[in-house]
């Protein structure tokens, strides 16, 4: 049997085997040593989260009550990550992280996207039964050994302390080591029974472990969701592409000819005597044309501007700060290429950010910068406005907040009364 056998197999094939699972592999020992950290970490997790949860329920009408609660459930996170690294122990496959990822997250969005997680509860469920039900029985397999290891050592025990004497039933004095190898006896039985007992229960409870503290088919389904919302997101984007250069190849050109026709016309009205208002009114035409050439040379950089593809982010946020209302300063040089997709979800929320610090903050100037941190772009949209922005109040910072979910990302929201507001995006750069 190797060393890299799951436990559990390991059990059945000492049943067959039993010389070389006790005499030929580490797996006892393992298995107690796993047994007795739990026991060490079960009863002390336990004894916090009852006095958490005792005193959270106990301190609700002062409103205290529902944070340590709060905490009690948060607590369980580290100590699931503490339990996936202890069943290296006996498990050689890790166990994967069932959470998602939240490196630089503020502790209030960290805390809330944990509440949120199935995984959080499965976890809270696992530190129940190991403070109630595993260390309890790791406890107890612990002891026999412990027991076990004393008897085996008797006659060494009644050769130390001779002429006194010890006492292996009560009442029966044991007078010297020969008499004492009947302990020794009782003892190897007891090891071999705490090998079989540790192996099984450390089995059973890796079983569970992994059931409660690893990943579950909803969250795959998860995942598969979101990159299927991702590929949904780079379908839209090419739709959106093709639609630019149709309006860009199509109508846009056949206005540029319509407008250029009209002016010849025009000119040619202009010298045939008593056709001053005909000239009047294709020059009117003319400038109707120009103007709807304009509309649809705005609504194709709306769509997608060319720049963002030719010259990345930083240009183009750096041409939308130049016809914005505002005075916006932009600090985006440090941002290098990124994939298309984490482009063109950067550059909408940021154009819709501005559109919103226009309309509605009252600001007299707006910031945006930008900086790549490990594989996370962040962006932040600051201006000095009235603040009092609330996501749930319209669509506009919630389709922001979807926009950037569909990447993985999140979008962070800080605007007190009487401002500054700030909006905080952080996108994974793999898109």
């Amino acid at each position: 049997m190797s060393e890299s056998e799951d436990p559990s197999i390991a059990v059945w094939a000492a049943l067959r085997r039993p010389a070389r699972f006790l005499l030929q592999s580490w797996w006892p020992w393992r298995c107690w040593g796993y047994l007795g950290t739990g026991f060490l970490l079960g009863y002390p997790a336990l004894v916090v989260l009852a006095v958490l949860v005792g005193l959270g329920v106990l301190t609700a009408v002062a409103g205290i009550g529902l944070l340590l609660l709060v905490g009690a459930v948060a607590a369980v996170v580290p100590l699931g990550r503490l339990e996936r690294r202890r069943l290296r122990f006996v498990e050689p496959l890790p166990v994967p992280d069932p959470h998602t990822c939240l490196a630089g997250a503020r502790p209030a969005a960290w805390l809330r996207t944990r509440l949120r997680e199935r995984a959080t509860w499965r976890e809270a469920g696992y530190a129940a039964l190991l403070g109630l039900v595993f260390a309890p029985a790791g406890f107890g397999v612990v002891a026999l050994l412990a027991f076990s290891l004393i008897l085996v050592a008797t006659p060494v025990i009644a050769w130390a302390i001779a002429p006194d004497q010890v006492m292996l039933i009560p009442g029966e004095p044991v007078s010297g080591p020969l008499e004492a190898l009947g302990g020794t006896a009782a003892g190897l039985a007891g090891l071999v029974l705490a090998a079989y007992a540790g192996a099984l229960l450390a089995g059973f409870q890796v079983k569970t472990a992994r059931l409660l503290l690893g990943p579950r088919e909803e969250d795959h389904r998860v995942l598969e969701l979101t990159r299927s919302r991702v590929r949904l997101v780079d379908a839209f984007e090419a739709e959106r592409r093709r639609i630019e250069r149709d309006l860009h190849d199509g109508a846009q050109q056949q206005l540029v000819a319509l407008s250029m026709t009209l002016g010849l016309a025009e000119m040619e009205l202009r010298k045939v005597p008593g056709a001053a208002g005909a000239a009047a009114l294709v020059a009117r035409g003319r400038g109707e044309a120009g103007l709807a050439l304009t509309q649809l040379r705005d609504l194709v950089r709306g769509i997608h501007p060319q720049v963002l593809t030719d010259h990345g982010l930083a240009a183009a946020v750096a041409e939308v700060a130049l016809r914005h209302p505002l005075p916006v300063s932009v600090d985006l040089a440090a941002v290098p290429r990124l994939a298309d997709s984490v482009e063109i979800t950067a550059y909408f929320t940021v154009t819709e950010a501005l559109a919103n610090a226009a309309k509605h903050s009252g600001a007299s100037r707006v910031a945006v910068a930008g900086r790549v941190e490990g594989d996370r772009l962040t962006l932040t949209i600051s201006d000095d406005g009235r603040g009092g922005a609330d996501p749930g109040a319209g669509a506009g910072l919630a389709g922001l907040a979807d926009r950037v979910a569909m990447l993985k990302g999140r979008l962070v929201v800080s605007s007190p009364v009487g401002g500054p507001t700030e909006l905080r995006v952080e996108v994974p750069c793999s898109g």
